[in-house]
């Protein structure tokens, strides 16, 4: 049964900074050209780690005693008076200014606020001159998806008349030596979904995506990039970083976001998945889609081939994605795949290919067991 929503929410702008440039455009370029950001890493000595490659944002540097997360916001947001000051701020983030730690360790000036997740918004909000200080999200690697699912429950409830998504994460020597501790790291650029992953690449990125009920958006003359038709979230309960292997808590996620969105899976043209190239999630998402879709082999693709996993900032950017995929009835190739693994044949694309509908399903899961699921409606759509 579809849940009562007396305001659509309509995103009718976004932004996207990632490995391959500045712009959502720049991103969609590349993926169509099969293009990858991840190579060797310059900005810290990984001879002693797992793996030497990620996916870093060329030319981004701290200034000052600033962290790298300044840089980053600002080539992602836009100038002041675009983003309409009354919004509502959630951001995302699961580290911010986490390279503070480095610098400090170095002996170099740092400002200690830009460790603090709680800076983060207020960060966001002073630089677009926003009255709402904001609050962040941090859900591991579903953070950004989450908040973008509360994001338009706050407009479809009538309580917000626009709410603007912010979402960031940095490589840094820290985040790196983490994940190069738990082994799940790959020494070659990631393969989503094929039989030879061993692992994940990772990479920084960054998003913002404007939210709005539709009557003000009209009133305004805003565009209609795109609609957030439903929305879920469900915790597998299952392992501190490991996915349950049944797929459980995505299952879960996905029919509740198929049911505030009011469609059955039939309804849905293509997936835009989280696809981290490692051995658990990739077999955990494909056993969770054959059990929602059967046998309708819905095409999936997952970008992180491309730009490397950008943990919280993952579900904004693969939002913003989606929007262009619907828009152009294209779903671009997942790069680094070519040898399906179990199950992926026929899901999974190596190649561009072209869809037919007006509904996308974005996932992301993350450590801790925290699934989420957002269900897009092309722009303009009835």
């Amino acid at each position: 049964m579809k849940l009562r929503k007396q305001h659509p929410v309509w995103i009718t702008d976004m932004g996207v900074v990632t490995g391959l440039g500045d712009t959502p455009d720049d991103l969609w370029e590349s993926l169509l050209a099969g293009k990858s950001a991840i190579r060797p890493v310059q900005r810290f000595s990984a001879d002693n780690y797992h793996s030497g490659v990620a996916s870093c944002i060329s030319g981004l540097s701290a200034s000052g005693q600033a962290s790298m997360i300044h840089d980053l916001l600002d080539r992602l947001l836009p100038e002041k008076g675009r983003i309409p000051s009354d919004s509502h701020l959630i951001t995302a983030t699961t580290k911010a200014g986490i390279d503070y730690l480095e610098r400090s360790h170095q002996g170099e000036a740092a400002d200690s606020q830009d460790l603090l997740l709680s800076s983060f918004p207020c960060t966001v909000s002073q630089k677009l001159g926003l009255t709402d200080t904001g609050i962040n999200i941090s859900a591991a690697c579903a953070s950004s998806t989450i908040a973008v699912a509360r994001g338009a429950a706050r407009i479809a409830s009538g309580r917000t008349e626009a709410v603007l998504i912010c979402c960031a994460d940095l490589v840094t020597e820290f985040v790196f030596s983490g994940f190069s501790c738990l082994r799940a790291l790959s020494p070659v650029p990631c393969q989503p979904f094929d039989r030879k992953r061993c692992g994940l690449s990772l990479g920084e990125g960054a998003a913002f995506l404007l939210l709005m009920c539709e009557d003000r958006a009209r009133q305004e003359g805003r565009s209609h990039l795109g609609s957030v038709l439903g929305w879920g979230a469900a915790n597998d309960a299952t392992h501190i970083t490991a996915p349950a292997r049944d797929g459980c808590g995505l299952v879960q996620a996905i029919h509740q976001a198929l049911t505030v969105g009011g469609v059955g899976p039939e309804k849905i043209a293509a997936i835009s998945a989280h696809g981290t190239g490692t051995v658990y999630n990739d077999l955990m998402e494909v056993t969770a889609f054959q059990q929602v879709f059967g046998d309708a082999k819905i095409p999936i693709h997952s970008v992180k081939g491309a730009i490397g996993h950008t943990l919280a900032a993952a579900g904004g950017i693969e939002v913003a994605l989606g929007t262009k995929m619907l828009s152009e009835q294209l779903i671009p190739p997942t790069v680094g795949f070519s040898d399906p693994e179990a199950g992926a044949a026929g899901w999974v694309c190596a190649e561009s290919a072209a869809i037919s509908g007006d509904c996308l399903l974005t996932t992301n899961s993350g450590f801790g067991g925290i699934n989420a699921a957002i269900i897009l409606r092309k722009g303009g759509a009835a």
